[in-house]
């Protein structure tokens, strides 16, 4: 039965739309990895993906197994029949604010944030090596249906930092799941703690999904989710062929800490501003953090 969207807010761009949820037809146990854009992603759908393949012998490639429901480029009927077609444990990506997505008793939702400046640096590296031709097609929708295009990309990284703050749908969209981080089916997953400790958090993703590794197998789990790894197995992650370089340009740096040689002081200060307006202090605090930041019993 397809799920109930009655209730969901609405989220569009020219790049995305929830509305298509409404096709979608829910199992139990099914697997949503949540997150804004430029947040560990496609890392996290790589993680889960190894976790339920423990062997390393699950279906490929894993951004198809684990499709962007959401997305306006990618055919909703071609996606519906993919996911009705497995019969594994499903999980699906979403860039969707937690008000806008079915929530479900018998379903597990990881959220994973990153530091906004951070999301930031890797969207403008996103921008960069989008084709011309995808940015203009998904433009040239939107502006028909009445939905605003994507702000223009020309290289100024101050320039597009000022569309980007003034959004402030990141920020916005982390206070949506923040809101529900004491809900027993949700697991907030933090980009630092990945980096600083991958096999301890893919450990505790286990342990949430219900997923028993066997001791023996846990080096090679891990190691196929390490970034070097990944960038590695491009074609094994996803078909990149919408980004000039492919892979290893999508799967660019995952660093941290780059803004602090780009943006200004003033920037620095638009960004806690529209930080403290969009998120209260312990979202914000978790977010920059990561779980050291984060109120006491957090994960």
């Amino acid at each position: 039965m397809p799920t109930s969207t009655a209730g969901l807010r609405p989220y569009r761009t020219a790049v995305f739309d929830n509305a298509r949820w409404a096709r979608f037809e829910p199992r139990p146990g099914d697997i949503f990895v949540c997150t804004p854009p430029k947040c560990g992603t496609t890392w996290t759908q790589a993680i889960v993906h190894s976790l339920l393949w423990p062997d390393g012998d699950g279906p490929l490639p894993v951004m198809t197994v684990s499709p962007w429901l959401e997305a306006e480029f990618h055919p909703l009927e071609e996606m519906m029949a993919r996911l009705a077609a497995q019969t594994h444990r499903r999980a699906i990506k979403s860039h969707t604010p937690a008000d806008g997505i079915p929530f479900r008793d018998d379903a597990k939702y990881i959220f994973v944030g990153r530091d906004g400046r951070d999301a930031f640096m890797s969207m403008c590296n996103h921008r960069q090596v989008m084709k011309a031709e995808m940015v203009g097609a998904l433009n040239e929708r939107a502006v028909a249906d009445g939905v605003p295009p994507m702000p223009p990309w020309d290289g100024d990284v101050n320039a597009f930092f000022a569309h980007w703050i003034a959004d402030g749908s990141v920020l916005a969209h982390v206070t949506t799941f923040w809101e529900r981080r004491r809900q027993s089916n949700l697991l907030l997953v933090h980009y630092n703690d990945l980096k600083t400790d991958l096999a301890g958090e893919m450990r505790r993703i286990a342990r949430f999904l219900g997923i028993a590794v066997p001791d023996a197998k846990w080096p090679a789990v891990v190691e196929r989710c390490t970034f070097e790894a990944m960038r590695a197995r491009g074609e094994e992650i996803g078909n990149f062929a919408l980004f000039e370089g492919g892979a290893k340009s999508f799967l660019f740096k995952g660093t941290n800490g780059r803004w602090r040689d780009v943006l200004s002081s003033d920037e620095l200060e638009t960004y806690a501003k529209r930080a403290s307006e969009l998120m209260p202090a312990d979202a914000a605090a978790w977010l920059e953090s990561g779980r050291r930041g984060a109120e006491p019993g957090l994960g």
